[in-house]
């Protein structure tokens, strides 16, 4: 019984340290989306998204289409630190499919739209869905 209630006052104290620890000034900010938060931080993203221009919005629905064929199990997008090449030649691969389909979006506008879908498939983000 003794050791009981030591090991239990031993572990009120690691609790009690454990919350005396500051934390990282980043999450104290107001909005910040930390573990546990990420559903919340997609559902505002696919919000914003929907104020793209409706260009924009094309071209973001057909990447996320084309992107749907790479996205299995061991695919790069889901490696700890993405290829930036592959990344790079794959977004260039839709960009040249966008143009064959009639929409002309420049390069940078194909990257960004790329790792946004990436990044939200990566933390659990609706597949194939976007607006």
């Amino acid at each position: 019984m003794h050791m009981l209630i030591k090991r239990l006052s031993e572990m009120h104290m690691e609790t009690n340290l454990k919350l005396l620890q500051p934390i990282p000034f980043y999450m104290s900010y107001p909005g910040y989306f930390g573990p546990g938060r990420e559903t919340q931080m997609l559902q505002d993203m696919e919000y914003l998204q929907q104020m793209y221009p409706d260009t924009v919005k094309r071209c973001q629905r057909r990447v996320a289409e084309i992107l749907d064929r790479t996205d299995y199990e061991g695919s790069v997008i889901y490696d700890e630190y993405p290829d930036r090449l592959s990344l790079l030649h794959l977004a260039d691969s839709m960009k040249r499919t966008l143009e064959q389909e009639g929409l002309e979006p420049s390069e940078d506008v194909v990257q960004l739209l790329l790792l946004n879908e990436v990044y939200k498939r990566r933390h659990g983000g609706r597949r194939g869905r976007i607006f």
